[in-house]
């Protein structure tokens, strides 16, 4: 019969590791943003390592000696097999302190594959449950596999000439990797010089005001443009969502199309409609009931499996905290909900629109035009957003002859007329774009081209 095999490690690279750090101590700060004392497998590496970043933390200088003493004043000598003679051994054992990071990072490796097994295990076990909740159970298991990715995914500093020589490419990029994408809106992207990369985009609004209508419309308008796109929607179903589409692509209105109450003509206007949007990259998950893992876990499949440029998510009040979630404190679960969705847009270097809800406080004041304090749960979602952006629409809060008493005679009640305020743009200016709203076809235009339409 076979032994049990030993979990993945390498006790060559860990005393490496600390032999370095005894040869030259501030070798140190090279690894301990990405290194932890949990790393190690052997518990005597994972105490001298930890007592190290101890030392470092107080100031202390480190060498054979003066580790040694703080073994021992902190009570932790008496862990060391071997004692002082073991961190003598360690010495003895390194090539060089130059490798400290190679030796760090191989170390680093073996700790998560051997995470990797204790999460299978753990997933194993929820599986022998069998728990009636097969969505609460595949949250958990895709909570357990994203925990290793985030304590994997460690950064350090790059020098400054990096991302400096990334923008001087720019212009050779082939792939398009780092270029915005345009929404279809020329002033909106004049505004915000398109969807960046990596972006957490806001569009809030007040219930009826067009905040899925938007999203969708800029949706269409990226897969025109060669995209890949996924839809999150939460709300509506996948049947919701190729109406309005249809509707705005076809401009026949949305009840006539569901209720197929249209002429002959029109049919064949559906027809063509429906040939071009089926030749455009859009996925739709209408999932009602999941967690920013989840999400991240299917959008990461499909980009590996078909490429992936943007994402919009519908809406943002909707998604799942996941569990271990107080459900007394939603402000706590929209906090993680917010910087798990700008984690989403840098891990899979796309833009991200997360639609979201505006508190019932606007309708409750003179002016109904939002601001940033109007966001529901708004502290975390304002902090984690590059971009946040409100529609707004005078029209549904004053009548028009509400507003002919109001108003000057020499201005014109803003019919069909929606006024998109950036608030917050984290690389660029604020300001505020015109659009045309036709809300029969479920569509957004810029201003220049209503005439056209």
């Amino acid at each position: 019969m076979l032994g049990e095999k030993l979990p993945p490690h390498d006790l060559a690279a860990e005393t490496a590791v600390i032999g370095s750090i005894i040869l030259d101590g501030d070798s140190l700060v090279k690894i301990s943003g990405f290194l932890s004392p949990s790393d190690f497998f052997n518990k005597t590496h994972s105490v001298c390592y930890q007592s190290c970043i101890d030392m470092l933390d107080k100031g202390i200088a480190i060498d054979e000696k003066t580790l040694g003493d703080f073994l021992e004043t902190s009570d932790s000598l008496n862990e060391i097999e071997g004692g002082r003679s073991y961190l003598t051994y360690l010495v003895s054992q390194t090539p060089t302190y130059m490798h400290i990071e190679f030796y760090a990072r191989t170390v680093h490796r073996t700790a998560t594959h051997r995470r990797l097994i204790t999460a299978a295990s753990d997933i194993a076990n929820l599986g022998y449950e069998n728990s009636q909740d097969v969505d609460q159970a595949l949250n958990q298991a895709e909570d357990i596999l994203y925990g290793i990715r985030s304590s994997h995914d460690s950064r350090d500093f790059v020098d400054i000439s990096v991302p400096l020589d990334s923008w001087l490419t720019f212009d050779n990029e082939i792939d398009g990797d780092i270029a915005p994408i345009p929404s279809g809106f020329p002033d909106i992207d004049n505004l915000l010089g398109g969807l960046n990369r990596s972006d957490m985009i806001v569009l809030a609004a007040r219930p009826s005001i067009g905040k899925s209508t938007l999203g969708l419309n800029i949706a269409r308008n990226v897969a025109g443009g060669g995209h890949k796109v996924a839809i999150f929607s939460l709300e509506m179903g996948r049947d919701q969502i190729a109406m309005r589409l249809l509707s705005s692509e076809a401009l026949i209105e949305t009840n006539r199309i569901r209720q197929r109450l249209t002429t002959d003509t029109e049919d064949e206007r559906i027809l063509e409609a429906i040939g071009r949007l089926s030749d455009l990259d859009i996925s739709i998950d209408d999932t009602p009931f999941q967690t920013v893992t989840e999400m991240r876990a299917k959008a990461k499949r499909l980009q590996k499996e078909r490429g992936l440029d943007f994402i919009v998510v519908d809406y943002m009040q909707l998604i799942y905290g996941g569990r271990n979630m107080n459900d007394n404190n939603r402000a706590q679960e929209v906090s993680k909900i917010s910087r798990s969705l700008k984690g989403m847009a840098r891990d899979l270097n796309v833009p991200v629109i997360a639609i979201s809800q505006l508190s019932r406080s606007i309708e409750q004041r003179q002016s109904h035009r939002p601001v940033l304090s109007d966001l529901r749960e708004s502290g975390s979602i304002e902090q984690d957003a590059d971009i946040v952006a409100f529609i707004h629409r005078e029209e549904k809060y004053i009548s028009e002859e509400e507003w002919l008493r109001s108003k000057s005679a020499g201005e014109a009640y803003p019919r069909g007329i929606s006024e998109l305020i950036v608030a917050k743009h984290r690389n660029g200016p604020i300001g505020n774009v015109d659009l045309v709203v036709q809300d029969q076809y479920a569509r957004f235009r810029s201003i220049k081209k209503q005439s056209t339409n």
